[in-house]
């Protein structure tokens, strides 16, 4: 039984990281943290982009919350969330980082969801501007915008 719960609270930070990423994302990186998050929506002529600071706290709260809930990981939930946080910024890295934006090892993919996510998050993009277009969420944005792929996802 225990884990089970540990599991259940990893999808919770999983989960919570793609809801927490959108509002942050859209209210925060496109509001007031605009100068930094800016770097990420102009052409990058370096390896890193000031917004990769971002990037680099979400995985220190990670990284802390594993540290902390490690000896008791079947009693608190800080290990748990911290490991679907976790778990999140490493998929998160692979499908945004290295698949859309083909950073430090670009790969492709024929898979048909990773192709969405990617048109869905250069739709985010076509506006250098700080009035960026939805999807501020990697996983969870309204796929009937995208009607030349709905009716692969209804079968």
């Amino acid at each position: 039984m225990d884990w089970l719960y540990l599991i259940g609270i990893m999808v919770l930070g999983f989960a919570g990281m793609e809801i927490i990423s959108y509002c942050v994302h859209r209210w925060l990186f496109h509001g007031i943290l605009w100068k930094v998050h800016e770097s990420h929506h102009k052409p990058t002529h370096g390896l890193f982009e000031l917004n990769d600071i971002f990037s680099l706290i979400f995985a220190g709260i990670s990284i802390w919350m594993m540290v902390n809930g490690a000896t008791s990981m079947f009693e608190q939930p800080y290990f748990g969330l911290g490991a679907g946080v976790a778990i999140y910024g490493v998929l998160y890295f692979i499908i945004h980082d290295l698949f859309a934006h083909k950073r430090f090892m670009p790969f492709s993919s024929d898979s048909k969801i990773m192709k969405l996510i990617r048109r869905a998050h250069q739709r985010h993009h076509q506006d250098v501007g700080k009035e960026g277009h939805e999807p501020y969420g990697l996983f969870l944005f309204p796929y009937d915008k995208y009607p030349e792929h709905k009716r692969k996802f209804d079968r």
